[in-house]
């Protein structure tokens, strides 16, 4: 219990950076489970996803936005719009400059619209630290440093971090949780994220799809778990949970390359979807996956709307 100089704290906060600049993967050390999906492909993460840490002093809620960037479709401006409703409504920003790569252009535009949300406390988060040898990060460090000071942004913090070899993830929770205005648990204990199941699975079978696909697909694809439910008729110790999902990709070369050889590439995306999806629900799965064309549906708000953006 905490004592009662040390009230509890409870909040929200985000990772914001460029695309790929390893929110999710921090996302997931913070809360010690896969909550957001993570690929080696920018524009990764579509959905806001809250990923829940709990502390005996406190409840952090961390929500995982997509990457900003310059727009070139509908869908990349209403991702857009997503992350900056977030900037406004959380206690905590946390920007996430990667070790691997200079702050420029991108960083400095990301810090400049971050400046008009001004509720939110700024932290500044070097990550991919494992990538770097120490005279890199001071380097770096001092490049977040320096971007603060031009675009009149104040760090609250600059922390280097790196989620893959979990170097200082519990002191980055500490800095984050000592910025949150006291109060009680947001959710129930145990709950690690808000997301429904089914959104969830559809992401874990998204991040499947985009393994090993060419790097114009990423894009392109839009999973719906159109149907998700325990059989009927089995017994208690013995269920089995029966998800239909479709894929949904913009022309029909992209389907082949998704179907692949005889139906190769899809059974492999499904044998990997289906083993996170075990393993996230705690229960055996049949997965059935169908890829569909819904034709440019990245620029059409008809079509953005029934693929849930």
């Amino acid at each position: 219990m905490t004592s009662p100089e040390q009230a509890y704290r409870s909040g929200f906060a985000c990772f914001v950076g460029r695309p790929n600049a390893g929110k999710s993967t921090l996302t997931n050390a913070l809360v010690g489970s896969k909550v957001a999906i993570t690929s080696s492909r920018p524009q990764t993460t579509r959905t806001a996803i809250r990923g829940i840490v709990h502390r005996p002093d406190a409840q952090l809620v961390l929500v995982d936005t997509p990457g900003l960037h310059r727009p070139r479709t509908l869908l990349g401006e209403r991702l857009n719009d997503l992350v900056k409703s977030t900037w406004a409504e959380v206690d905590v920003v946390a920007v996430c400059f990667p070790v691997d790569q200079k702050p420029g252009p991108g960083d400095r535009f990301l810090v400049n619209e971050l400046g008009k949300a001004r509720r939110s406390t700024k932290i500044a988060v070097a990550t991919k630290t494992d990538l770097a040898s120490p005279d890199q990060i001071a380097s770096h460090l001092m490049a977040i440093d320096a971007l603060g000071r031009e675009t009149g942004t104040e760090w609250a913090e600059i922390v280097p971090v790196s989620a893959v070899a979990g170097d200082q993830v519990g002191l980055l929770a500490d800095l984050l949780v000592a910025r949150l205005p006291e109060g009680p648990p947001l959710y129930p204990d145990g709950d690690l994220t808000d997301a429904p199941e089914e959104v969830l699975v559809a992401e874990l079978v998204r991040e499947a799809a985009l393994e090993g696909v060419r790097d114009e697909l990423p894009h392109s694809i839009a999973v719906v778990v159109e149907e998700m439910g325990l059989r009927p008729g089995r017994a208690a110790d013995k269920p089995l949970l029966d998800v239909h999902a479709n894929l949904y990709v913009e022309r029909s070369s992209q389907k082949g390359i998704v179907i692949g050889h005889q139906g190769s590439r899809l059974r492999e995306v499904g044998s990997a979807a289906r083993k996170q999806i075990e393993a996230l629900l705690g229960t055996p799965v049949y997965l059935d996956l169908h890829v569909k064309i819904a034709k440019d549906w990245q620029r059409d708000p008809r079509q953005l709307r029934k693929l849930g953006f």
